[in-house]
């Protein structure tokens, strides 16, 4: 797999963000690369309680919501210390996503609890100058985390992923923080797909500001 010599984004800090299986990490990898940038990663591997909630949502939500609050904040706070050295970054999360999966998972005792806690932290945490929010249908993303065959994804309950999907569409309908880029992932394959990739490429160093869409099956087909 090859892409184009690594150049300057022209975002300091953008941000690759959508549902469980739509390829935000492995398109936040290519773009770091290409753009000689840091990587923030979400490490769902060092989250204790990832595996144990998908068996049991309803038991394990809040110790897993915190633990990957946390695992987020600690990672910012590198950014903005400028720890991370890079002038330039990419991530595969957005930080105010956090509020979402907390808002979907916990109870109304939980979320009060965890809504003090997030507070604390949000305004001092860099902000990104561009989101790209991957979208693809429910029956798209089920068979993508079927392929990669993560262990504990594969309790991951159908009902859930449409949960996460709705809950990810509400919020960047209403999402007005940073410019936002809308790709139809389910037509495009940007991380092993060179054209696929250039044309995305060139779309992220056009948006500037505002919501903008981009949908290769209607832009070439």
């Amino acid at each position: 797999m090859t892409g184009p010599a690594e150049t300057l984004s022209p975002h300091r800090f953008l941000v690759v963000e959508g549902p469980i299986g739509v390829g935000k990490s492995s398109l936040a990898r290519r773009l770091s690369e290409t753009y000689g940038a840091s990587l923030l990663m979400e490490n769902a591997a060092e989250n204790p309680f990832l595996e144990r909630f998908y068996r049991d949502p309803r038991a394990l939500a809040l110790p897993t919501q915190l633990s990957f609050l946390f695992q987020r904040v600690r990672q910012l706070r590198r950014l903005k210390q400028g720890e991370l050295f890079r002038p330039h970054a990419v991530s595969d999360y957005l930080f105010a996503k956090d509020r979402l999966f907390a808002r979907l998972n916990l109870d109304d005792d939980e979320f009060e609890l965890y809504e003090e806690i997030y507070r604390r932290f949000v305004e001092d945490l860099p902000r990104p100058d561009l989101v790209l929010y991957l979208q693809a249908p429910v029956d798209v993303l089920a068979r993508r985390i079927s392929r990669r065959g993560v262990p504990y994804e594969q309790y991951i309950r159908r009902s859930y992923l449409e949960q996460v999907a709705d809950a990810y569409a509400d919020f960047f309908h209403h999402y007005e923080e940073a410019p936002l880029l809308i790709v139809n992932a389910a037509s495009i394959n940007p991380v092993e797909d060179d054209e696929d990739y250039a044309a995305l490429l060139e779309e992220i160093a056009r948006v500037r500001h505002g919501r903008n869409f981009f949908n290769p099956a209607v832009r070439y087909g």
